[in-house]
């Protein structure tokens, strides 16, 4: 059992299709709206630049959560996922001690190397050391965050006696990995907190979730330690057969769906309420802790339906 173990989060719609444009007051505002449903955390989507015909404007990932920081009391937020090789570490680990010392200690963040080369190009970061990149930037950022003083020569870092106050209002702020190749998996198991997938079946979830275990028990860490969690797309209606076309023709104008990845649309959850939880225990049986759900459309029934109807009988069956 981790502190993510049976709690629900909520995606919030930071990024639009062209000619629509994300409102950041309005994100805030739905930041505030979910903590009073009841949601456990907020989770917002990163890039710098996305896509190009169509494109798909986003408002920064770290600039909304600071404003729902500001407006709420107890809801974490996260990042589902920040691309971590785009940012300078040493900046980054002053604007998230910042944010969490904001929040007083509710950050859980979501990290990645990323996969959109045309980004890596305009921000002047080598595509082909991401990974690399990555792994220093990880260690930064913790060092920074945990030791009074820090010195390392790094590929682009020359970091002599650095300090860094104030730290973390968290003792270490999660950091869960995502991705889904094999080095990716080892690094979640090992460098990071665990696991943050997206669009997962359950089975397929198991599966590599049995292999980030493994990694650690062969690192010599306990898996029990390691938190994980899975975004799932899902639609509430009448039946499965009544919402299934809408839901595929969204998810096939406005996601990704990776080559070579676990990650597909029949990940979906769609039915009755009945149906949706009966889908969803399959993920809690296959050892999902948190579950982030982006809504249909982020339409305000589905997220209420959600809390209302949905999260209530799942935190049941998981207690019983």
């Amino acid at each position: 059992m981790t502190e993510l173990s049976n709690t629900f989060g909520v995606a919030a719609r930071n990024f639009k299709a062209y000619p629509e444009m994300p409102n950041a007051r309005e994100l805030v505002d739905y930041g505030v709206w979910v903590e009073e449903l009841g949601y456990d955390s907020v989770w917002v989507w990163d890039h710098m630049l996305l896509g190009v015909d169509p494109n798909f404007p986003i408002i920064d990932s770290l600039t909304v959560l600071t404003g729902i920081a500001a407006r709420t009391k107890k809801i974490k937020m996260g990042t589902g996922i920040l691309v971590l090789p785009l940012r300078n570490p040493v900046a980054l680990a002053k604007q998230l001690s910042s944010m969490d010392q904001l929040s007083e200690g509710r950050l859980v963040m979501g990290m990645a190397s990323g996969w959109y080369k045309r980004e890596f190009d305009a921000v002047g970061v080598p595509f082909n050391q991401r990974g690399k990149i990555m792994d220093e930037n990880l260690e930064i950022m913790r060092r920074l965050w945990t030791e009074e003083q820090v010195t390392g020569e790094y590929m682009n870092h020359n970091i002599s006696k650095a300090v860094m106050y104030p730290k973390p209002f968290q003792k270490e702020i999660p950091i869960l990995i995502g991705g889904y190749v094999d080095r990716v998996l080892q690094r979640a198991a090992t460098v990071g907190d665990g696991w943050l997938t997206y669009f997962y079946r359950a089975e397929d979830f198991k599966k590599s979730w049995d292999k980030i275990r493994n990694f650690a028990t062969e690192a010599g860490k306990d898996p029990d330690t390691l938190k994980n969690a899975s975004q799932l797309p899902i639609m509430i209606g009448k039946s499965k057969q009544a919402v299934e076309a809408d839901m595929m023709d969204w998810l096939n104008k406005e996601w990704d769906f990776p080559e070579h990845s676990d990650c597909t649309r029949e990940s979906a959850v769609m039915g009755s309420v009945d149906e949706c939880v009966e889908q969803l225990r399959a993920h809690i049986d296959a050892g999902v802790q948190k579950i982030i759900f982006v809504p249909y459309k982020y339409q305000r029934e589905q997220v209420e339906t959600i809390a209302k109807e949905i999260i209530p009988r799942l935190k049941a069956y998981k207690a019983g």
